[in-house]
């Protein structure tokens, strides 16, 4: 168990897990609360997706350009910055909705800002382990606990959230997840980071930005990680925006239903981040990929077919372990074996493969759901992630070559 939970060593990394841990609370009473609030106003899967895109959009646009930024300023900074901006979105959306007057076009509206500053806070907050963890070892596991505490949150948090709205509404989720922030933000306060060394260049903002691309093209590794993370995003992950549809009209539930789908997701999710957090090296993960994202579509498509509440809450468990493992698993390796010099910026196409391209997703499966059923979209997403996860296998042993002489020169395998 110690080892389990080795990164609560740092001093810095204990306060960020504690005031991350509310915080992500919180943003999960808002997604929930969202979700099942423009459900509830317009009963269109079309503007699910809609919503979803337009929170996501900015993550896909600016995500690369605040990589650059990472590897050149404090990272702190930036991210004090991007939570402040995220606590503002969270009080604005409470605002509208006490007052009796949010629209549709108020939560567009308010998605798109939420989503520059999620392109700051992700490449950020990523990069960030590094500098909070006092023992590189420890890192790997570090990420594990990011994930297991996003996954506690996400089970706490829907099942919170569909209580919440049926008592009350959703803008009680809003509030609560803006006054959560407020952890966060003193967490980040408390650190006492040592000042980085970063390395004073003369190339312009969009020459590092080139750089960043051609070193992550240049690397078999990173590149296939990255095109698999892409397709698991656009085909796979927008199983959540449909959730609302499945929760209604398949299952015949409310939001409470909603809550307790997403948090068995949640639940799976969360035991995939312990397991891999009991890992004491990253060898091995790279064959663990594709099997992950097998189990994932997998889950998919089983829960396409389900029309069975603890059917689907089974399906959504193992799906999501999948889903968690996989990219928990990916970001580990990508953190090992990245240059420090191109970490914010690696990191950066890292969030720009998953929620970046995620607005496209959402987008695509509303469409489609629209017009085709939300049963027919889940089982096209689980299908493409199955085809995803056999093309990688193809190419796994080349990719563990290329990994090999990183591993030894890091002291990871011996020659």
């Amino acid at each position: 168990m110690k080892e389990l939970f080795r990164a609560l060593r740092s001093r810095n990394y204990r306060f960020f897990f504690v005031g991350q841990g509310v915080s992500l609370i919180g943003s999960w009473l808002t997604r929930i609360a969202m979700s099942w609030l423009v459900y509830r106003l317009t009963n269109s899967a079309l503007l699910l997706g809609v919503v979803g895109f337009s929170s996501q959009i900015l993550t896909f646009v600016f995500t690369p350009l605040a990589g650059v930024l990472v590897d050149r300023w404090e990272r702190r900074s930036i991210l004090l910055i991007a939570q402040i901006g995220l606590m503002l979105h969270a009080f604005a959306l409470a605002a509208l909705t006490f007052l009796g007057i949010i629209e549709v076009w108020h939560i567009i509206a308010l998605s798109v800002v939420q989503g520059l500053f999620v392109a700051f806070d992700t490449p950020s907050r990523q990069s960030f382990v590094v500098d909070m963890v006092e023992r590189r070892e420890d890192v790997p596991n570090a990420i594990a606990l990011n994930s297991a505490m996003f996954q506690g949150a996400r089970f706490i948090g829907p099942s919170v959230g569909g209580v919440l709205i049926a008592l009350s509404n959703e803008g009680v989720c809003f509030l609560i997840d803006g006054i959560s922030y407020i952890a966060v933000i003193i967490a980040l306060l408390l650190m006492q980071i040592p000042k980085r060394n970063i390395a004073k260049t003369t190339m312009r903002v969009s020459e590092e930005l080139i750089d960043g691309f051609h070193y992550a093209y240049a690397s078999l590794p990173i590149r296939a990680i990255l095109l698999l993370i892409v397709v698991v995003s656009l085909f796979g992950m927008p199983y959540a925006t449909l959730m609302p549809i499945v929760a209604k009209e398949i299952l015949g539930g409310g939001p409470q239903t909603l809550g307790i789908l997403m948090a068995s997701s949640g639940v799976g999710a969360m035991a995939a981040a312990l397991l891999l957090a009991s890992r004491k090296s990253v060898r091995g993960l790279g064959k663990f990929l594709p099997l992950a994202v097998l189990l994932f579509g997998c889950g998919l498509i089983a829960v396409a077919f389900s029309r069975n509440m603890y059917l689907s809450m089974g399906c959504l468990f193992f799906g999501s372990f999948g889903a968690l493992s996989f990219l928990a698993s990916s970001n580990t390796i990508l953190q090992t074996i990245v240059d420090e010099n191109k970490r914010g910026r690696i990191l950066s196409l890292y969030a720009m493969a998953f929620l970046g391209m995620a607005p496209f997703g959402n987008l695509l499966a509303g469409y489609v759901a629209e017009y085709i059923g939300v049963m027919l979209t889940l089982l096209a997403g689980g299908i493409a992630c199955i085809a995803a996860a056999f093309v990688f296998s193809r190419h796994l042993p080349s990719i563990r070559e290329d990994l090999r002489p990183i591993y030894i020169a890091k002291g990871i395998i011996e020659e």
